[in-house]
C-alpha cells in the first residue's frame, strides 16, 4: 500500500532532502511539492540531479491537493509551521514537522528564545518529538493513534540537538554528570544548515575558508538541547560555522562526579553508550580511539560517536556526527514517519555514507 504524501517547502536545502529520499521511499509516494517562489516550475528545472527521475512541478503552499494526501512534510522557517499545522491535522493529513515550531514542551520558553506568540499551544500536549532514539515512547503514541484513525504531529529535533543529544544522553542518564555542573558543547555545521537563502555570513566570499563562531550564548537550539537532556539552564552551547556543504560535528563535554572519573575507562562508556543504542540502526558506537568524521556519514541517516575520558580532568569528551540534512533534518523526518505508519524505520533511508 502507498501513502500519498506532500512536502511544504521542497526548494529548501532541507525539503529538497527530503524530495530526494522520498522519490526512492518504497511506500511514501510523493505527489506535492510546493514553493512560492518556484512555483509552476518543473523540479528539474530548479534542481537539474532530478532530470529524467521526475515530472514533478512545485506549487504554492496553499495548493489544496496537500489535505489529500496521507501525510506532509513541513520544511519551512519557524512559525510558517504555526500557520500551516492546525489546518493539515483538521484535514486529516498527519503532520512531519521539520520546523521549531511545536519542538519545545513550554510555549513560554518558544516565545522567550523565538520572539513570537505560539498560536496553537494546545498541540503541544499531543505532539510527539521526533527523536527516534530517544523519544520512542512518544513515537510508540503517535503510531497507535494514527493506527487508530487519527491525524498525528511529529516535531522533529533539530540539526544541532540530534547531534549533541544523541552523543550525552547516554551519560546523563547513567547518572555520571557531576552534580549541579553544566555540560558544554561545541558543535560545527556545514553551510547549508543555514539554510537556502545566503546573508552575509553564508556567502561564498564569507564562508569559504572561514571557521567561526556565532549566536554565542543565544542560539535557539540551547532550550531543545535542555529539554532533551533534562538539564534546564545547564547546556553552554556554542555553534560554528564552517566552509562544508554537508555535516555537523558536535563536540560535549560532560563533567565526571568524582567517584566516577576515578575509575571510568573508555571501554566501560562504550560498552554503555552499544548496549543504549543497541536496537537503534542509525547509530554507530566507534572504537576506543575513534573519532567520528562528517565525511563518514554525508548522505546518509547515520550517526557516528566517539568517547574518551580525561580522568585527570575529571571529563567525558564525546563527539558526535551527522548529515545535517539527513539525520540532522530530512532523514529523520522520513524515520518518523516510517515509525508513525508502521514501517521498518530504516524505510528508504541510506544505512551508509558516500565512501568518497
Amino acid at each position: 500500500m502507498a501513502y500519498k504524501v506532500g512536502v511544504v517547502g521542497a526548494a529548501g536545502y532541507a525539503g529538497i532532502e527530503a524530495v530526494r529520499l522520498l522519490l526512492n521511499h518504497p511506500v511514501f509516494e510523493l505527489v506535492v511539492i510546493t514553493s512560492n517562489a518556484d512555483a509552476g516550475q518543473p523540479l528539474a528545472s530548479v534542481y537539474p540531479a532530478f532530470a529524467g527521475v521526475s515530472d514533478l512541478v512545485f506549487s504554492t503552499h496553499d495548493d489544496p491537493a496537500l489535505t489529500e494526501c496521507d501525510a506532509v512534510f513541513l520544511a519551512v522557517p519557524h512559525t510558517a509551521a504555526l500557520a500551516a499545522v492546525p489546518g493539515l491535522l483538521a484535514a486529516g493529513v498527519t503532520v512531519i514537522d521539520l520546523s521549531a515550531d511545536y519542538r519545545l514542551s513550554d510555549p513560554a520558553v518558544y516565545e522567550r528564545w523565538y520572539n513570537t506568540p505560539h498560536t496553537s499551544p494546545e498541540l503541544l500536549a499531543t505532539r510527539a518529538f521526533g527523536l527516534p532514539e530517544l523519544a520512542a515512547d512518544d513515537l510508540a503514541d503517535a503510531a497507535a493513534r494514527h493506527a487508530a484513525g487519527e491525524a498525528v504531529l511529529v516535531a522533529c529535533a533539530g540539526c544541532y540537538p540530534t547531534a549533541t543529544s544523541l552523543g550525552a544522553y547516554p551519560a546523563i542518564d547513567a547518572g555520571w554528570l557531576a552534580e549541579g555542573a553544566s555540560v558544554v558543547v561545541d558543535a560545527i555545521s556545514g553551510v547549508t544548515g543555514a539554510g537556502k537563502s545566503a546573508n552575509a555570513r553564508t556567502h561564498f566570499c564569507s564562508a569559504d575558508e572561514n571557521v567561526e563562531a556565532y549566536n554565542v550564548c543565544r542560539h535557539r537550539h540551547t532550550p531543545e538541547i535542555e529539554q532533551i537532556l533534562g538539564l534546564p539552564d545547564r547546556v553552554v552551547f556554542t555553534p560554528h560555522l564552517a566552509p562544508l556543504r554537508r555535516g555537523l560535528l558536535s563536540t560535549v563535554n560532560i563533567p565526571l562526579a568524582a567517584d566516577v572519573a576515578a575509575t571510568l575507562t573508555d571501554e566501560a562508556v562504550i560498552e554503555r553508550y552499544r548496549a543504549f543504542y543497541e536496537a537503534r540502526p542509525f547509530v554507530r558506537v566507534l572504537d576506543a580511539g575513534q573519532n567520528p568524521k562528517t565525511s563518514s556519514v554525508a548522505g546518509s541517516n547515520a550517526c557516528q560517536i566517539g568517547v574518551a575520558v580525561n580522568a585527570r580532568a575529571r571529563m567525558l569528551v564525546v563527539t558526535s556526527a551527522i548529515d545535517n540534512l539527513c539525520k540532522g533534518a530530512a532523514g529523520q523526518a522520513i524515520q518518523c514517519a516510517n515509525i508513525v505508519f508502521g514501517l521498518d524505520e530504516r524505510c528508504g533511508l541510506p544505512l551508509a555514507a558516500m565512501p568518497v
